[in-house]
């Protein structure tokens, strides 16, 4: 027998915290549910007596519970599972055909730590919430109300839905941000090109001309000897490199604290084009996860908790917590998204008659398809946008230089005809 802590919620949505004797960790669980409260983390108090030996398998085994996996797996064994506990397999049975199959050793093993977990008694969502690196609180807490209701067939499936489109807007958004930094790359790499090789050798050739060069002859002749010169930029790529690296650690580092995580994700809802992009994708995401969370039994202040914890920026988080107070109070969700200034009112009013009808999850799922169509036409519109701009932006600037290199050209034969004629 051990002794585990744990931390939980009870029915008002209160956290509690208190320690329980048991042999597992999957029994520890079931005492802490038995007293009216949800668990959301137990675990085993460490005990002086315990050897070496095990403090070295336990870390062992907490590395290999920290193996992350891609999203496009996770979604396929969801879907695979589902499909076969809905033919009416067991799920022991189901777990052993899919690990059979995994030709991915980490996902194999992973799938079999889960099935022996189930065969000592314990739940499937027990057995996903060792792997958090795989399975988020998302995930663990929609299978737990699964379970609960006897529909994880169901809830698998929606699993699925939800990883579908999540993973298939991720990628849309990607996609459109891939482009103008291609192009950027390429602009840069040419002017480069350009500066470093062509220029000076027709700068060379112009030296001995007596004719006086246009201005921006000399500026684009000047930028280019000074490039060249320059310590921080090319040749000399060792410093341009440490520059960035120092600019990117630099901004990674602010990034971690509370202050510059905050600043960060504010600014990033301010860009233009790309804010709006960026809050009606955090939107279509808050309506999905809450609405799927509902719809699949988790109660609504824990369907919150979670997807606050999942919102992915700090401002939409705040505006979640804020709304999560006001329901454990017993408020309406209406009045805090209003104040948070974040949700469209559009959003709000759908809510709002979502909670009136009784259909809060059917209405929170039918934002999420809104806004989720939304971000696509917004990405395709700025796309559209960004791809003939960016191109102008290439062509001036090889149009500049090109100039610049040729109107000294122009003006020498223009003197010559002089001097002939």
């Amino acid at each position: 027998m051990a002794t585990f802590q744990y931390i939980a919620l009870d029915a008002q949505g209160q956290q509690q915290q208190g320690t329980v004797v048991a042999n597992t960790v999957d029994e520890a669980s079931a005492q802490v549910r038995e007293m009216a409260l949800f668990p959301t983390q137990v675990t085993e108090v460490a005990s002086a007596a315990k050897t070496s030996k095990a403090s070295r398998a336990k870390t062992k085994n907490v590395s290999t519970r920290n193996v992350r996996l891609k999203p496009v797996q996770v979604m396929n064994f969801t879907r695979q599972l589902s499909i076969l506990i809905n033919a009416g397999l067991p799920l022991i049975k189901s777990l052993s055909i899919l690990s059979s199959q995994q030709p991915n050793k980490a996902m194999k093993t992973m799938i079999e730590r889960v099935s022996q977990s189930v065969q000592s008694g314990g739940t499937l969502s027990d057995g996903l919430s060792q792997y958090p690196r795989i399975f988020d609180d998302l995930f663990v807490n929609m299978v737990k109300a699964g379970e609960s209701g006897g529909i994880v067939d169901v809830v698998l499936d929606r699993l699925g839905d939800y990883r579908e489109k999540a993973e298939a807007l991720r990628k849309k958004i990607k996609s459109a941000m891939t482009y103008p930094i291609i192009v950027l790359v390429v602009a840069s790499l040419i002017m480069t090109i350009l500066m470093v090789v062509v220029v000076p050798q027709f700068k060379e050739m112009f030296e001995d001309s007596d004719s006086e060069l246009p201005a921006l002859s000399k500026a684009v002749f000047n930028f280019s000897e000074n490039m060249i010169a320059s310590p921080l930029l090319v040749p000399n790529v060792v410093w341009i490199g440490a520059f960035v690296f120092l600019i990117v650690v630099g901004i990674k580092a602010f990034a971690k604290t509370s202050t510059g995580k905050k600043a960060l994700d504010r600014m990033v809802l301010r860009l233009p084009l790309l804010g709006d992009v960026q809050r009606k994708s955090a939107i279509a995401k808050f309506s999905r996860t809450l609405g799927t969370l509902i719809t699949s039994g988790v109660s609504i202040l824990e369907s919150l908790r979670i997807t606050k914890e999942t919102a992915g920026n700090v401002v939409i988080e705040d505006s979640i917590g804020m709304i999560y107070d006001k329901v454990r109070e017993g408020d309406s969700m209406v009045s805090p998204m209003k104040a948070a200034n974040i949700f469209p009112e559009m959003a709000i009013s759908m809510v709002e008659v979502g909670e009136e009808t009784g259909q809060l999850p059917d209405m929170l799922l039918k934002v999420a398809d809104v806004y989720e169509e939304e971000v696509k036409d917004s990405v395709d519109t700025m796309t559209t946008i960004l791809q003939p701009l960016m191109i102008v932006f290439l062509a001036g600037i090889v149009a500049v230089i090109v100039f610049a290199i040729f109107a000294p050209l122009a003006q020498i034969i223009n003197d010559l005809d002089s001097a002939m004629g």
